[in-house]
């Protein structure tokens, strides 16, 4: 299936310049600062159909994969990732024997980051009337596998990164090293990525209003009380879990894996019009006057405290940003 590089989304042309978006504050705030991460250097392991220096696939047993994400500084989500992590999913999805997949992270501190918005236009668009963006087609891509999709998270896990994670069928975090949330409000835009159609039907109505409103960051343990997570273990307990569990699950049918998810599926899953709607609406709040004060604000932020220490505290720092 064949990816557009370099979509015009029609509210972006009428709102933003390209120039405007290189200097988007929430371009992981870091972009205001630094020159845009290197990509990391090629890793060992069995490449994807479209190969990436930001993925590594390590096909463990014709059952199971482990996919690992690296793009440092901070694992931002720039269109690159999103082509690669789609290029895969449709792999996992074509291959006949493959039982289980695993997500996990190779830079410390972060799972999966936020969307790098200084690189918004670019995020690739499948071609159709209307054109499909890649990121809802992956994530819708990614809930409906024949497959069952595990993430194991340790670090930070933000906005699009954890709408990543909600479109898995299990997420293990660990307690000591695991954080979540969903910054977009607080920045003066709306989630785009699922996870305004996906937490009320895992946390309740309340819940889901107060992780997306608050935009603050919530540790392992809070996720999974809340209900964002299926289980968080202490960060010594959590590769053994993992391994132990999908080991486990590779082992069984794979016709009875997918038959089940597929009726869990049924019940749960929300209806694929509803994403498509969000990223449209998500991509017209880049265009709102409360987004564009939230940029010097950032940026601010950013010279002041540094761009490591501001995507470090994220949520914490969103909140003072009002009171400057």
């Amino acid at each position: 299936m064949p990816i557009r590089s370099s979509p015009q989304a029609e509210p972006l042309k009428q709102g933003l310049s390209r120039r405007d978006f290189a200097t988007l504050a929430m371009a992981g705030a870091a972009s205001l600062a630094l020159p845009a991460p290197a990509a990391a250097q090629s890793l060992a392991g069995t490449t994807p159909r479209t190969p990436s220096t930001l993925i590594r696939v390590d096909k463990r047993t014709p059952r199971l994969w482990r996919i690992t994400i690296a793009n440092p500084p901070f694992n931002l989500i720039v269109p690159e990732l999103v082509s690669a992590l789609h290029a895969v999913v449709v792999d996992i999805e074509r291959d006949p024997e493959l039982r289980v997949v695993v997500f996990d992270s190779s830079i410390e501190g972060y799972f999966i980051n936020h969307f790098d918005l200084g690189k918004a236009q670019d995020f690739p668009m499948l071609p159709g009337n209307p054109a499909t963006p890649v990121w809802v087609d992956l994530v819708m891509r990614l809930s409906r596998l024949p497959v069952i999709s595990i993430a194991s998270i340790r670090g930070r896990t933000r906005g699009g990164g954890n709408e990543f994670t909600l479109a898995c069928d299990l997420r293990y975090a660990s307690v000591e090293q695991a954080w979540f949330g969903q910054p977009e409000v607080g920045t003066g835009i709306l989630p785009g990525g699922g996870a305004s159609e996906r937490l009320p039907r895992l946390v309740g109505r309340d819940r889901a209003l107060e992780v997306i409103l608050s935009s603050q960051d919530y540790r392992g343990a809070d996720a999974e009380r809340l209900g964002m997570v299926t289980r968080a273990l202490p960060d010594a307990e959590l590769d053994a879990f993992v391994e132990a569990l999908s080991t486990r699950l590779a082992s069984f049918d794979k016709q009875s894996l997918a038959g089940a998810k597929a009726q869990v599926n049924r019940a749960t899953l929300p209806p694929d019009a509803d994403l498509h709607a969000a990223y449209a609406e998500y991509s017209n709040s880049l265009t709102w006057p409360g987004f564009q004060a939230q940029r010097p604000r950032m940026g601010k932020l950013a010279a002041e405290h540094g761009p490591a220490e501001l995507e470090r505290r994220l949520g914490h720092y969103i909140g003072q940003s009002k009171l400057k």
